[in-house]
């Protein structure tokens, strides 16, 4: 079976009940792109019309490989359409506050699977009736997780032990998994040059990148102040990665507890697997719909969440690290997220069809509809479906197994 044969195949579509009015400081747009990154449609958005990024506003991270369509405010924009052939702008008004992510109310899906035979189809009809009735761990997907190393090491492990040099190697020259050949190419540099400044600065093209080189090479050992030059946006992006991979080993532990073995399977994520459940039960003591899961952070409060605290204490404990440890001392323009996550998501107004596949002769497609709340990933459904119907499942131990 396949997925994202075409950008079609992908479509994800912004919700929101932000109010756009005819008159307001900030300008609002409908930004649709397909093979490109947010980051990039922005930066690239950001040189066609030369304003500071610090003007530019949106609320969340789509996925490259979809047609996907969002939100973006920009403080005093042109009341006009733009366009690059990966992306498109639309004008829409005005707003008196910026869009941010709180404004996102969910996102609506339209996702089709390829290539698959009626075995195949019928186990994913069978997967996601049980996903309509049970729900979905609320697991943070692999989009969440870019800046996280070939080698698994996190950007913000570094950083908040104080270890800048570290951290500054691990964003700017530790090899990531699907990087473009510029990227890898500077960063083989890098790793090649360490240290030497002026030979690295000789051989970077003009970048951010660069820029902090640069800074490097009048300041040799500077770590902790070139660290601090890299965009304010991506820092926080490290800090996500790594609360968000925090977060996921909680909730793994806590299904682990209490949701019975036999109604189980680990499926396969970007950092490992993760146990999933095709029925979780309420109990006297836990109700998994409505059970919200603490960000681990040094500022959480877990006064009426003593058993999470237990939890995650524990998971803290296998890194070298307690609660008190996940915060940020310097720069003070970064912090990890207070708050909850819901363990649970249901995805509403669910709709699936078998059909005949255009694209692959004699073979079938699953096409589902689907609207998500903010925050939680159409990809964590489809790795559910991918894998139960590919008959594949992955035991307690971590072995294959292949269903009949």
């Amino acid at each position: 079976m396949k997925l994202k044969c075409r950008p079609e195949d992908f479509v994800v579509t912004e919700l929101s009940e932000y109010p756009i009015r005819a008159r307001g400081e900030w300008t609002v747009y409908e930004l649709t792109k397909r093979g490109i990154g947010t980051p990039e449609a922005i930066t690239q958005l950001l040189q066609v019309w030369k304003i500071p990024r610090d003007r530019v506003s949106y609320g969340g991270l789509k996925d490259r490989h979809a047609v996907t369509t969002q939100f973006v405010s920009v403080e005093r924009g042109p009341a006009r359409n733009a366009s690059r052939p990966l992306w498109d702008l639309r004008y829409l008004g005005q707003s008196d506050e910026a869009f941010r992510p709180a404004d996102i109310t969910g996102n609506r899906f339209r996702i089709v699977m390829r290539d698959m035979s009626l075995d195949e189809c019928q186990r994913a009809t069978v997967a996601l009736e049980e996903v309509r009735d049970a729900g979905l761990p609320n697991y943070f997907d692999d989009q969440r997780f870019g800046s996280v190393t070939a080698e698994g090491e996190f950007i913000g492990r570094a950083w908040i032990a104080g270890d800048f040099e570290r951290a500054l190697w691990l964003a700017l020259a530790a090899p990531a998994p699907h990087e473009r050949a510029n990227e890898k190419r500077e960063k083989a540099i890098l790793r090649k040059q360490w240290g030497h400044w002026t030979e690295c600065l000789n051989a970077l093209g003009r970048s951010h990148r660069r820029s902090i080189v640069a800074y490097l090479k009048d300041h040799p050992q500077d770590f902790r102040g070139a660290f601090c030059r890299v965009r304010q946006d991506l820092r926080s992006l490290y800090l996500s990665a790594f609360q968000s991979h925090l977060w996921n080993q909680v909730l793994t532990a806590v299904i682990e507890a209490a949701c019975p073995e036999v109604e189980r399977a680990m499926v396969s994520l970007a950092l490992g697997p993760a146990p999933f459940f095709r029925r979780w039960d309420a109990t006297e003591t836990l109700d998994p719909a409505t059970l919200m899961v603490p960000l681990p952070a040094s500022r959480t409060d877990y006064l009426d969440h003593e058993a999470m605290q237990l939890v995650t204490e524990q998971v803290l404990a296998r890194h070298g690290l307690t609660l008190s440890d996940i915060k940020i001392k310097y720069p003070r323009d970064s912090f990890f997220s207070k708050g909850e996550r819901a363990a649970i998501v249901r995805p509403r107004e669910l709709q699936f069809r078998v059909e005949g596949d255009t694209l692959y002769a004699g073979k079938h497609t699953v096409a589902m509809e689907l609207t998500l709340p903010r925050g939680a990933y159409a990809t964590i459904l489809v790795k559910r479906i991918t894998q139960a119907a590919a008959g594949v499942s992955l035991s307690l131990d971590g072995e294959e197994s292949v269903g009949d």
